[in-house]
């Protein structure tokens, strides 16, 4: 297409505009594709276009989608901040804050330096909610620029097409279902699905175009059928409408569930639209009384309509040929709903006295930015935007018959929060149907929930339901409870799960040297102090998991120095203790000396020396499974050293980990024997396993290995331990 074949393209656009009644700022669109235009003149699409064909063609489908001026002046300059040298203000002082608004939405954060692909996602997925929690036509336009790229996607690479449509599948797809914009959501999935798996698409269109003729005729011969009976009933005659079920909705069923071509029930469907919802109910009994209607396959989403508002009546029969289809029913309204869904809201807004519940439309994306405000970590921003755009949703309704919406797989806590942030952390039970049910029970659609909860205000969620709930919205209500009220505890927990994943990760660092090597991840989660990021964890708002691979990698850059350097031989004499630690290092004099937190070594233990760079002596357990996988490569560097023996201080640090039975009082009993000892407690915490047992931790000071078999002996007999395990601290 040359520069003069878009002109005209144009034109006949403008002739479109002013053929519709509506009002349209003609004068406006016009300066708008003249400046983009000029903006990208001599820019090629990787088709070898003009690149003012792609702005063209965006702002053709939301002509299409009947949106207004300044959408679709927008449409014609989102690239032109993105992609050539003109500004924000730019657009600003040529068209108005509105349009340079949704352009500034739609463009992408390329320039801005991010760590991973994953994190450009994420943000550039972002940024695309918060403007459009401000202005719906953001997401809008997005969508029908990505079509357009889709609709062009054969000029890229097969990685780059394969990318794309992976991306669109998983995003894009789910958003245009989600504001019920079927056009572009079917069309968006036939192209993705094209390129993710062709076999199976090439397979699909073959037997469609098999099938074409005989098709068309049964969809015409019912279509006529239906007519002549609702002409006896309705005057004038209902419209009847016919459609093949699109490729990628085949494909799910024949693939995904396992069926054959012929055994897809709906793959034919007829949609018959009246003009009140009496009348949908009327049409619902006479397809019933002509076709023989096929069990459990009636859906009412009328009375209970779609999260993105789609309303109908859809039930499944059976013709006289033996060949099942579908019969969608609706008024005009839901109609245009379904075909256009939130673009409804411009495109028949006029004289329509707003029946489209817009703002009621907007509440699930102010939701899903709700929940995102607890982790800052890109592929949980994706994945919770992903699970929160999961087409498939349940219906399920509390005892007062009040109906709450659902992404399959939600479990009985989910349905709490959605009732109410309170009743979810008050929750202490669940009936389904009147039974009682486990917490991870997941709801099914048409079942009757009652939450049990507690009187108590203070009453709160169990840690535990994080790894249970499905919705982003019950996972951040139970986080931004426990931010809240249990600092202390999540100190403690944080504190824990961190030096345990040191540990088990062979990082080596002491407590005044952690806030160096956690500099990185406390300034992104916005922590402060070394508490704040051990609360953080301990309520879940930073995952361990993520941020482990990075530590390594620091630790080893900034503690652990190269090893290969010359050897140096050590001769040795004894020198007494001057450390303070009670340990005696053979050969070396005034040297610092540190008890290895890997490991812990009280007076008592084997013990053996290792010569750090620059950080004196560390001393290990010859059991320590540190210097069990080290010590033989740096042998020179392994230092005799012993307990310098006499009167201890009392002062070694030492974890127990104590598993039981969770029976009341088992805690308190823990603490008692070890008070009754007249053992110094450092620090102690409980909580209750996945499995229901009990687990406390704590921290003591002892004078050596003797003084501790004593406190394990004691807590031993105590009714209902299992276990007393010493840890590192």
């Amino acid at each position: 297409m040359t520069i003069d074949n878009c002109n005209e393209t144009f034109e006949k656009l403008i002739n479109r505009l002013v053929e519709m009644d509506r009002h349209y700022n003609i004068p406006k669109l016009r300066e708008a594709y003249a400046y983009a235009r000029e903006m990208h003149e001599g820019q090629l699409r990787e088709s070898g276009e003009p690149y003012i064909t792609h702005p063209l063609a965006v702002a053709t489908i939301l002509v299409d989608l009947g949106m207004d001026t300044d959408a679709i002046c927008a449409a014609l300059l989102h690239d032109v901040v993105e992609d050539t040298p003109a500004t924000y203000d730019d657009v600003r002082q040529k068209f108005g804050a509105d349009v340079a608004n949704l352009v500034d939405g739609v463009t992408k954060l390329d320039k801005i330096k991010l760590a991973s692909k994953e994190e450009q996602q994420a943000e550039n997925i972002r940024k695309i909610f918060l403007s459009m929690s401000k202005d719906i036509r953001v997401i809008i336009i997005k969508l029908a620029d990505r079509l357009h790229n889709m609709r062009t996607l054969g000029f890229r690479s097969g990685i780059k097409r394969r990318d794309v449509s992976l991306e669109t599948m998983s995003i894009f797809v789910p958003l245009a279902n989600r504001l019920g914009i079927r056009q572009l959501k079917e069309e968006l999935e036939d192209i993705s699905f094209s390129y993710l798996d062709p076999f199976a698409y090439a397979e699909i269109e073959q037997l469609l175009e098999k099938s074409k003729h005989d098709r068309e005729e049964f969809i015409e011969s019912i279509k006529s059928r239906i007519k002549a009976r609702l002409a006896k009933d309705f005057d004038p005659v209902p419209t009847v409408e016919g459609r093949v079920k699109s490729a990628y909705g085949i494909y799910k069923k024949v693939y995904e569930q396992g069926k054959t071509f012929d055994e897809i029930y709906d793959k034919y469907a007829v949609r018959v639209i009246v003009n009140t919802v009496t009348d949908c109910y009327n049409v619902l009994g006479i397809m019933h009384d002509m076709f023989q209607p096929i069990p459990n396959r009636f859906k009412d989403y009328i009375s209970t309509p779609k999260a993105n508002m789609y309303q109908s009546l859809h039930t499944t029969v059976m013709g006289r040929e033996g060949i099942p289809f579908e019969v969608q029913i609706r008024t005009w309204e839901m109609h245009h709903t379904a075909e256009f869904g939130i673009a409804a809201h411009w495109k028949y807004k006029e004289g329509r006295r707003g029946r489209y519940k817009f703002d009621e439309r907007l509440n699930w994306v102010r939701r899903i930015l709700d929940t995102q405000k607890e982790t800052d970590d890109a592929e949980d921003i994706v994945r919770a935007i992903k699970n929160d755009l999961a087409p498939e949703d349940v219906f399920a309704m509390t005892p007062k018959g009040d109906v709450k919406t659902l992404p399959q797989g939600a479990t009985v806590i989910d349905f709490a929060y959605a009732i109410h942030t309170q009743v979810g952390h008050r929750m202490t039970g669940a009936k389904v149907d009147k039974k009682l049910v486990p917490f991870d029970y997941v709801i099914k659609t048409g079942e009757i929930i009652e939450i049990i909860t507690s009187k108590d205000p203070a009453h709160g969620p169990n840690r535990d339901w994080l790894n249970i709930a499905q919705t982003n919205e019950a996972k951040a209500k139970i986080r931004a409870w426990f931010k809240k009220e249990r600092r202390e505890e999540n100190i403690t927990e944080g504190k824990e799960a961190l030096w345990r994943e040191l540990r088990r990760n062979l990082i080596h660092i002491s407590e005044e040297d952690l806030p160096e090597l956690v500099a990185v991840d406390m300034k992104h989660h916005g922590c402060e102090t070394i508490d704040d990021f051990y609360a953080a964890i301990g309520y879940g708002g930073v995952s361990l998991s993520k941020i482990l691979p990075r530590l390594k990698e620091d630790y080893q850059k900034k503690f652990v120095e190269p090893q290969k350097e010359p050897q140096d031989s050590f001769e040795f004499t004894p020198t007494a203790d001057r450390s303070g630690t009670g340990v005696i290092v053979d050969g070396l004099e005034n040297c610092v000396v540190k008890l290895s937190q890997c490991c812990s070594p009280l007076p008592g233990d084997d013990i053996i020396g290792f010569i750090t760079r620059g950080h004196g002596v560390s001393v290990h357990k010859k059991d320590c499974v540190n210097y069990l996988s080290q010590k033989d490569a740096e042998p020179e560097r392994w230092v005799a050293v012993r307990w310098a023996g006499g009167k201890t201080q009392g002062h070694y640090k030492v974890g127990l980990d104590v598993i039981g039975y969770n029976r009341i009082g088992i805690f308190s009993d823990v603490m008692n024997s070890l008070s009754e000892a007249r053992i110094s407690t450092h620090e102690a915490a409980a909580r209750v396993l996945k499995n229901g047992n009990f687990m406390g931790s704590v921290t003591i000071s002892v004078a050596g290995t003797a003084e501790l078999e004593g406190v394990i002996s004691r807590m031993k007999k105590i009714s209902g331990v299992l276990s007393v395990e010493r840890r590192a601290k």
